[in-house]
């Protein structure tokens, strides 16, 4: 929950208005079977949370849906506002092994054939073992693609702390070459799902694609353990982009991602959305416009959506 003081501090600050987000990432709404099958009461719970959060003095509310868990989520609350981003990729673990291995684009099944003749291991360690391998091939990788710091800027006490919390369910992964680690990638494990979250490989060895062995592994280690789906995620912002392109490589189980923009107080939300268009000495509806949500976080310059 943010206070809504930054979108123009000098006159926002004066009264109390807040706006709420899920935490980055795939997020989304958990809902039983029962509540699945009885639209009526998706809709009265959607209903009662708009009304609760009202009573805090939120305007609007952001969520990022689970491109498995939610998606059907648009015939249950038929009457909101969800909005399409792209494709996010999984790998079915529920067919066998040399299904999974048959869906493999044959590209990808070479690199991983020669990183294997090249004497690359792939194994599941614990993060706190390798947290400075970790750290360092990670921010490296950042300052190669040249990542939004926003997102990535992660520090030691994020990954310590999220190792405390998660405990038995996160797990990294790494693919050692010549006595060095050449790429990591840390998984979280729950409900039988297992996700791909973090990950980056080592400069020096870019070339060779150890990641491709690494993702790999994963797969068939999520498998042999019993779940259904290695949820590998999207392009980046959700887009069809080289990083999608890898990922559609292992599998061609395709999801869609999408968010959802809840409008809670109208009044609240366009007296923001006109201070700050004012402040960028525009119109309110040229924000609205950038699909961005909430609008009164935008600028004229946003083309995307409000994934940021």
């Amino acid at each position: 929950m943010r206070h809504c003081d930054d979108i123009v501090a000098e006159e926002a600050s004066r009264t109390e208005i807040f706006d709420t987000l899920s935490p980055y990432g795939y997020t989304g709404i958990l809902l039983s079977e029962t509540a699945i099958n009885n639209p009526e009461f998706a809709k009265q719970a959607i209903l009662k949370m708009k009304q609760i959060l009202s009573s805090k003095g939120v305007c609007s509310a952001f969520f990022r849906m689970h491109p498995i868990l939610n998606n059907n989520f648009r015939e249950i609350f038929s009457d909101e506002n969800f909005t399409i981003h792209g494709e996010t990729i999984s790998v079915d673990l529920r067919i066998t092994e040399s299904q999974i291995w048959s869906s493999t684009r044959s590209g990808h099944k070479s690199t991983i054939n020669k990183c294997k003749r090249l004497g690359m291991e792939a194994k599941i360690v614990p993060l706190s073992e390798y947290l400075d391998e970790f750290t360092s091939i990670y921010q490296e990788t950042m300052n190669r693609v040249g990542a939004t710091q926003g997102y990535y800027s992660f520090d030691l006490d994020y990954y310590r702390e999220m190792g405390k919390i998660l405990g038995d369910k996160l797990h990294l992964c790494i693919v050692e070459y010549e006595n060095e680690v050449a790429c990591v990638g840390i998984y979280t494990e729950v409900c039988g799902i297992v996700q791909s979250t973090l990950g980056g490989t080592k400069d020096k060895f870019v070339h060779l694609s150890p990641s491709s062995l690494e993702t790999d592994y994963a797969r068939y280690w999520a498998k042999a353990r019993g779940n259904e789906f290695l949820h590998l995620g999207g392009g980046v912002g959700a887009s069809l982009d080289s990083v999608y392109s890898f990922k559609k490589g292992f599998s061609k189980l395709q999801h869609t991602f999408m968010t959802l923009g809840l409008i809670i107080d109208e009044n609240k939300y366009n007296y923001l959305t006109n201070l700050r268009a004012k402040s960028l000495n525009t119109e309110a509806e040229k924000l609205i416009q950038t699909s961005f949500f909430p609008a009164y976080r935008s600028t004229p310059f946003e083309k995307d959506s409000s994934l940021k």
